[in-house]
């Protein structure tokens, strides 16, 4: 069927057919279980885990199960990943990874839920998502990117040492069984939570979409005439080449992530309509403003930096248990945690106390 489509249509745009779908899945799976790393690192810092955290989980872990059983049935290999097999920034993975879940607790919003809570008619998503894209841009090939090379320059490291299932010596097997152990984890925080099974499910499909987005990319690599880039689902790069595209003169080369991106707001906003949750919100005020913006220019520059967001970096890259990957994952986890507890957190102390 795919190979039928090729000689129809052409390598390119069956990978941005391929996008689309598997946009429209990942955006109404997204929409409805709410996914979101930052909903989750929030419960952490507020020393709770329950529902949000047992979302993120179904999805991570699901991620994680579907790309090693992928590779243990040769259907997937990692021979052309990019995160495995190219020099990795230590520095630009701590940093960056930091400088992004700073942002995204300013924004209120990871990478994918910026785009997935603009197709739903939130107006502070669709400004702090532009400007993500945008500083992107101008991270990854403009103005900023003498700055954003320079810090990944800082320290990096061969591509042998990135690979963590060789380093540790368990194999595919073993990082199957690891995955595992996250998904009972999220089983158990569900249950105690009482989680809807409907949203599991969601967060499940939000899973799925990532192996299936290795897999296609790995598919089309293998059968193209062209060289095709293997890889899964992320919200940096490919919200700057959507831009750039949309910005560009006609004939821009289609992609994979070209389809992806509109096919994530497509389908949050199809899953919206049907549960009722298209909404039109604004800002409050200019401070809130200034806050979103800020936020976007830390994710853009960070996304960047760190190699991935919080669904490339730490989704997708970890499926493959790329060392860098996981360092991004951690170092957003603690720069959003910190971020809540100093500007949050402690705005609502002060405002309790004045009244």
């Amino acid at each position: 069927m795919i190979e039928w489509l090729i000689d129809t249509l052409g390598d390119q745009w069956v990978l941005a057919l391929g996008g689309l779908v598997v946009g429209l899945l990942f955006g109404a799976f997204a929409q409805y279980s709410r996914f979101c790393l930052r909903a989750a690192t929030l419960e952490i810092a507020h020393g709770v885990i329950g529902e949000r955290m047992a979302i993120w989980l179904f999805t991570f872990s699901t991620a994680l199960i579907v790309t090693q059983a992928l590779i243990l049935l040769e259907l997937f290999n990692t021979g052309a990943v990019r995160q495995l097999n190219n020099t990795g920034s230590l520095s630009g993975a701590v940093i960056g990874g930091l400088m992004f879940g700073c942002g995204m607790t300013l924004t209120r919003a990871c990478g994918s839920r910026m785009l997935v809570l603009s197709a739903t008619g939130n107006l502070r998503a669709l400004l702090s998502g532009l400007v993500f894209a945008v500083v992107a841009q101008m991270s990854r090939d403009g103005l900023l990117s003498p700055a954003r090379a320079a810090i990944n320059s800082w320290w990096t490291i061969d591509s042998s040492t990135r690979d963590l299932l060789a380093m540790f010596k368990i194999g595919n097997k073993g990082g199957l069984i690891f995955a595992a152990l996250w998904l009972m984890a999220g089983i158990v925080i569900a249950i105690r939570s009482k989680t809807r099974l409907s949203y599991a499910f969601a967060a499940i499909g939000v899973g799925l979409m990532v192996g299936l987005a290795w897999w296609f990319n790995f598919y089309m690599a293998s059968v193209s005439f062209e060289m095709a880039p293997v890889h899964a689902i992320s919200f940096t790069s490919p919200s700057a080449d959507a831009l750039m595209y949309v910005l560009a003169p006609p004939g821009s080369k289609v992609t994979f992530d070209l389809g992806l991106i509109p096919g994530v707001f497509i389908g949050a906003f199809m899953s919206g309509a049907l549960n009722g949750d298209l909404k039109l919100e604004g800002f409050h005020d200019g401070s809130s403003m200034r806050r979103y913006i800020a936020g976007g220019c830390l994710m853009g520059f960070g996304g960047v930096l760190a190699g991935g967001c919080a669904v490339g970096a730490g989704v997708s890259g970890a499926s493959v248990f790329a060392l860098t990957a996981w360092i991004v994952l951690w170092s957003m986890w603690i720069g959003a945690v910190v971020t809540d507890r100093l500007v949050d957190q402690r705005r609502e102390k002060r405002a309790y106390a004045i009244a």
